[in-house]
């Protein structure tokens, strides 16, 4: 493997292409790699080699990073099959969904105003955390199938599920650290 290589990431770490991989086996690579082309490891080496030691490890660790998350996985195991992704001009459509996401925005901006704001959020984080399990089953079950856009369009409804479950954390730290 080279800086800046196009080399696939799943190759990178040995792991079969698929949405369902082994974490632990990914981590055990991931260090393993990085032991191998860590630059300090290269400290006394030209400058040439310096170089692209830190190359490999920047690779090294987005490829790690990528795997790691589900979404980051299913939105790149799309790209390697052809699938693309324009952001700004392309999110979800499906207006029940749309409508969904407002109630739970609705429901995390509510969580200051109640009694018991920790179980709210709770609550909440826990019906987050059920949909992405379900949508990444169901994306899951679309790659198997040869589904692409079906599961294009899961990993855009993903996206918003993770904002969701971004903020709701955030927002769980900002009620701890006003207690």
């Amino acid at each position: 493997m080279n800086g800046g290589t196009s080399t696939n990431y799943f190759e990178i770490f040995g792991l079969p292409v698929d949405f369902e991989i082994d974490s632990q086996l990914l981590a055990e690579h991931y260090r393993e790699l990085q032991k191998t082309v860590h630059p300090d490891r290269y400290a006394n080496a030209s400058e040439r080699d310096r170089r692209m030691s830190v190359l490999q490890a920047a690779d090294i660790n987005e490829a790690f990073h990528t795997l790691k998350s589900p979404l980051k996985r299913a939105r790149y195991l799309l790209q390697t099959k052809g699938v693309i992704f324009d952001d700004e001009k392309e999110t979800t459509i499906d207006p029940d969904f749309l409508v969904e996401q407002m109630e739970l925005r609705e429901a995390l901006t509510d969580v200051n105003s109640s009694a018991d704001a920790f179980a709210e959020l709770n609550d909440i984080m826990q019906d987050i955390a059920k949909r992405i399990a379900h949508m990444l089953d169901e994306y899951n079950d679309c790659i198997k199938m040869g589904e692409l856009q079906k599961a294009k369009a899961i990993v855009q409804k993903l996206q918003f599920l993770e904002k969701l479950k971004i903020e709701s954390e955030i927002l769980e730290e900002e009620l701890a650290n006003a207690i």
